[in-house]
């Protein structure tokens, strides 16, 4: 059910709020273009500026939109356990299909901490969740063998990789088994973490091409690997230029330039810098996404 090309959705804002009809129109966009799930209120969703109303709007306004079509992953996590745990009620409350829970960040706890904080929520709540390791922002890691302890667990059912590590994708699989889910949590490493078992991907670039992402997953998926390797390496220049700046300041305005909403974020994220946006152009003109 949690395979191929998930969306890491953006959260569209117009003068400083939440664009409801904009994001209902980006959710159409993305079952008509045949993305095979929605995480709302991730990382690229800008989550960690979004009020708690607005969070829960964002996933209420998602399931509802969606309407059981495609998987909806709400995005629960946060470095408080009771926040969490809070979100992920709601999440279950409002319909979303499963959860995304991010590492605890900025408090760093140990690896028995982060094994209580989401044995915690599992315990509370029924439904699957995804764990969600992306060291580069959270600074903890959390590793393979605590990643084997919680997935005893029958509602934590799969984890969104983000080292970008092949090798800790294969550790995951040796550690877990083949039914744990594992899904990349970075589109530059999505088709080879697939040749090692991986199911997927979390992906900031289904943003502006859902149906190749798409498209690629299944061929990796079909085991047709030459001709997903053609898609993979069309759009690799894409995948790089996407983190030119922190993300999603890079997805934002490449869905500008592409005329799929204006772009705003919410500070501390600003816009690009002229030279690095003058790249990101010049990449979408050779992706053929820009005329």
């Amino acid at each position: 059910m949690f395979e191929g090309s998930i969306v890491a959705l953006v959260t569209p804002f117009k003068n400083g709020e939440v664009d409801e009809a904009k994001l209902k129109e980006l959710i159409e966009f993305h079952i008509e273009n045949g993305t095979h799930g929605i995480v709302p209120c991730g990382t690229t969703g800008e989550s960690a500026t979004l009020s708690h109303e607005e969070h829960e709007r964002v996933i209420d306004i998602t399931v509802e939109t969606v309407g059981g079509r495609i998987p909806v992953i709400a995005g629960t996590g946060s470095n408080s356990t009771a926040e969490a745990l809070r979100l992920t009620k709601h999440a279950k409350e409002a319909g979303a299909d499963a959860v995304l829970l991010i590492t605890p960040y900025y408090n760093k706890p140990t690896q028995e901490g982060m094994y209580r904080h989401f044995m915690t929520i599992a315990d509370a709540v029924d439904i699957p969740m995804i764990l969600y390791n992306v060291p580069s922002r959270t600074g903890i890691d959390l590793l393979p063998e605590t990643v084997a302890r919680l997935a005893e667990h029958p509602n934590i059912v799969g984890i969104k990789e983000a080292t970008g590590s092949l090798r800790r994708a294969s550790e995951i699989i040796q550690a877990c088994g083949e039914d744990f889910i594992l899904l990349s949590g970075d589109d530059f490493v999505t088709l080879p973490m697939m040749a090692v078992g991986g199911r997927g991907v979390i992906s900031v670039a289904a943003n502006i091409i859902p149906s190749q992402l798409a498209k690629m997953c299944e061929l990796a998926k079909a085991g047709d690997f030459a001709a997903a390797r053609e898609i993979h390496n069309k759009y690799f220049p894409l995948f790089e230029a996407l983190f030119l700046e922190t993300n999603p300041i890079p997805v934002k305005t490449a869905m500008r330039m592409m005329g799929m909403i204006n772009g705003e974020l919410r500070l501390p994220l600003c816009p690009m810098s002229e030279a690095n946006e003058k790249k990101l152009e010049e990449v979408l003109r050779r992706c053929g996404l820009l005329k």
